[in-house]
Parts: C-alpha cells; sequence; structure tokens
C-alpha cells in the first residue's frame, strides 16, 4: 500500500490524453491509486493526476457513507450519453480549493475492463455518473476548467495558486 503524489493544474500532463492500458498488468497501480484516493478523501482519481498517462481511473462513491464500492476502469469508454443534463459545482484533487460549475450529462453507459482484464457494460447515473465523466475528462486530457469560457475561467483562476 502506497499513496503517490498528485499531480497539480497546471502542470502539462492534465492537458493529454492518455494512452490505451492494453493488456499490461496494472493491479499494483490500481491499488496505490486507491491508497492515494482516499488518503486525499476523493471519491474518484483517474491515472494521470498521478502522472500515469494511461486510460486508467479508480472510483469508490460511497466509501464516505460507510458503504464502499470501489471498482477499477481500465480503457473506459462512454457509449451512451443521456440528452438531459445539469450543472453542478464540481472540486478536484487536481485542482484543491476550486468548485467549477460543469454541465454534464446525467447517466452514461460505460463499457471498461477491470483490473483482472474482464470486460463490463453498465448505466449509471446520478454522482456516479457524473464522477466518471469526470474522470473520463483527465484521461481525455481535460479539467473542470475547461468546461468554462475564457472570462469565467479567468474569474475562478484569480487569486489561486497550485500546491
Amino acid at each position: 500500500m502506497s499513496a503517490l503524489p498528485i499531480v497539480f493544474w497546471p502542470d502539462a500532463r492534465l492537458a493529454q490524453a492518455c494512452a490505451p492500458v492494453g493488456e499490461e498488468d496494472h493491479e499494483a497501480l490500481v491499488r496505490d491509486m486507491f491508497d492515494t484516493m482516499y488518503a486525499a478523501k476523493g471519491r474518484g482519481l483517474a491515472a494521470p493526476q498521478v502522472g500515469v498517462m494511461r486510460r486508467l481511473f479508480v472510483m469508490d462513491i460511497g466509501w464516505k457513507d460507510g458503504d464502499p464500492s470501489p471498482e477499477a476502469f481500465l480503457d473506459p469508454v462512454i457509449t451512451v450519453r443521456e440528452t438531459r443534463v445539469e450543472s453542478i459545482e464540481e472540486g478536484c484533487l487536481s485542482l484543491p480549493g476550486l468548485m467549477v460549475p460543469v454541465e454534464r450529462p446525467v447517466a452514461v453507459t460505460l463499457a471498461w475492463r477491470d483490473a483482472r482484464g474482464d470486460m463490463h457494460m453498465r448505466d449509471f447515473d446520478g454522482f456516479e455518473a457524473r464522477c466518471i465523466q469526470h474522470e473520463i475528462d483527465h484521461l481525455d486530457g481535460r479539467v473542470t476548467l475547461d468546461h468554462l469560457g475564457e472570462t469565467d475561467r479567468a474569474d475562478m483562476l484569480a487569486g489561486y495558486e497550485a500546491p
């Protein structure tokens, strides 16, 4: 068990799209990413947030409420997006202290492999769908700030200092 250092914006790696995971064994990385996410009190963590440029993220929506449900998502692909959207403020471990309003579909269908390599496809809605889309943004080289217009982004960053 080992917590990894978190990459903070404006690190250039957070603006790069990630390569597929492929067939490599990532079980140790997945364990370390969960340790890192829990230590940082997050609910999701993407590989580029720990400097690994692969399409992988971990998520545990319920652990803070006493109902843990840890899942690892390798090479995830959103296959369906609900047309109905909702704007909610999102926090990010790579942008500590900033809450950014982001409009996202309220539900998605996701295809992915787990850490053992088994394929899955499932529908997600609510906070799970939002977290999945947030983490996939990281895999695509996007952060929450990228959802803002130029003026709103400048206002949000006024006075912000990365750790």
